[in-house]
């Protein structure tokens, strides 16, 4: 059997870069279609799932117009998944944040792949899992850097 080129290993990482991608993505349709709102409502709920944020940072993240977003709020606020909260920081300002309904929504559709992957990191030693993290953090600011020039153009 011929010994793999370091060229044909970088080509394969890409081909299974994009086909993780693929496959992440279509979960995310199915996901959606359970919790029954669009692409842009999920994106926009795991956004909400670490912190409030703001509709305009909302906007900015999920790639809409501020009446967009406002409306795709309201349709959240509709089905329970999030709520308007004033900014303790800033009672002027409002937060949008995810409710513990949509957490629990969300979560239950994600778990059962979280815990069937586990064993997937817990088989990893410390040096695996910390070249993974350098990685894929390079990885998301590579992605980042380069929607931002998109989005700047």
């Amino acid at each position: 059997m011929p010994k793999v080129t370091r060229r044909q290993l970088i080509a394969d990482v890409g081909a299974a870069t994009q086909a993780y991608q693929r496959a992440t993505q279509a979960l995310d349709d199915e996901v959606g279609r359970a919790l029954g709102v669009g692409p842009a409502d999920l994106r926009c709920l795991d956004w909400l799932v670490d912190q409030p944020r703001s509709a305009s940072e909302l906007a900015r993240r999920v790639g809409l117009t501020p009446a967009a977003t406002t409306s795709m709020i309201d349709r959240l606020e509709r089905k329970g998944f999030v709520r308007r909260t004033a900014d303790p920081a800033d009672r002027r300002r409002v937060l949008v944040e995810m409710t513990q309904e949509g957490q629990e929504q969300t979560w239950k559709l994600y778990e059962p792949m979280v815990i069937e992957g586990m064993p997937l990191l817990e088989g990893c030693t410390t040096a695996e899992l910390e070249l993974l993290m350098k990685h894929l953090t390079a990885v998301r600011e590579i992605t980042e850097r380069y929607e931002e020039r998109l989005r700047s153009r």
